[in-house]
């Protein structure tokens, strides 16, 4: 097949197409428009780029549609680009995103940070926090003393992303009708407690972070953390940096699913290179937000 041929099968197919052939099924509670989230049993794979791209969280695994049949299926690429060109025409079963903000004039992240006001009682993110997730009042008046949480629009909050020199680079945003990313931003670490900490406590969520510092109540010398439903290189950097203090315990408070043990793993690898402790605190629930949910009942 020549090269021309092929950038149009790359046009043409998209990522969603290949993963929906191969049995996977979207999760649309873990999707955004710009990162579609797709799972088969404990497999999972992120499109992004529009369906051009692809890349799996729990692996260094990425690429185009080509290389994405190639990783499904095992094969070399002739096999793969045969069964993109079989793909050509395939309608997607899930329905078209509707936009759900109007279009933003991309500004500076640590700009567009300070614009925001932080939550105070009686606000869209503090109802949200405290009502719809049962925070206690306490952790969220802590996470805004720490200046790690903002007012986003439609009764959402943000949850700063901090990079090593304390600067945000980027934010969760979690509401009653929306789930996402900052545009333009970077996934490191949600941070909560005290920066000299000898206990890291690990979770994919800003709110499990702080749902699990609420059923800790929380506990002494330890750093909340969470690593946005993803696992960035700058992640797993800042990550390294913190486990390398001496006498300290790295704990993988992931959730209690197939990605959360493999989060898990990935921590006690960063553990073992550093020579730091490592534990598996499991949430007897899904995630720690819905632990604390269960114990306010």
């Amino acid at each position: 097949m020549k090269r021309e041929e092929l950038e149009a099968l790359r046009a043409r197919v998209s990522c969603e197409a290949v993963l929906e052939q191969a049995g996977y099924q979207i999760d649309l509670k873990e999707s955004t428009r710009r990162a579609v989230k797709y799972r088969q049993g404990g497999n999972i794979v992120i499109v992004t780029h529009a369906g051009c791209g692809w890349f799996d969280p729990l692996s260094d695994e990425k690429g185009d549609v080509f290389g994405l049949a190639m990783f499904l299926d095992k094969v070399p690429f002739p096999a793969a680009a045969e069964k993109v060109e079989a793909l050509v025409g395939f309608q997607l079963s899930r329905p078209e995103w509707r936009s759900s903000r109007s279009s933003l004039r991309v500004e500076g992240v640590g700009e567009r940070w300070l614009c925001r006001r932080a939550p105070s009682p009686g606000s869209g993110a503090w109802r949200y926090l405290c009502w719809a997730r049962c925070i206690p009042a306490t952790i969220v008046r802590q996470a805004v003393r720490e200046g790690v949480l903002r007012e986003g629009p439609f009764g959402s909050m943000w949850a700063a992303h901090v990079d090593s020199d304390g600067r945000v680079v980027g934010w969760e945003e979690r509401g009653p009708e929306w789930r996402g990313f900052s545009t333009g931003g970077s996934k490191v670490l949600f941070r909560l407690g005290p920066t000299d900490a000898s206990r890291l406590c690990i979770t994919e969520a800003a709110i499990d972070a702080m749902s699990l510092a609420a059923l800790e109540d929380p506990r002494e010398q330890t750093l909340y953390l969470s690593t946005g439903g993803g696992w960035s290189p700058a992640t797993d950097a800042a990550l390294g940096v913190l486990a390398a203090r001496p006498g300290l315990n790295l704990v993988a408070a992931t959730d209690a699913n197939s990605q959360g043990d493999a989060y898990a793993e990935r921590l006690r690898v960063i553990a073992g290179s550093v020579g730091c402790d490592w534990q598996r605190l499991r949430p007897p629930a899904d995630d720690w937000n819905e632990v604390l949910q269960n114990r306010g009942r």
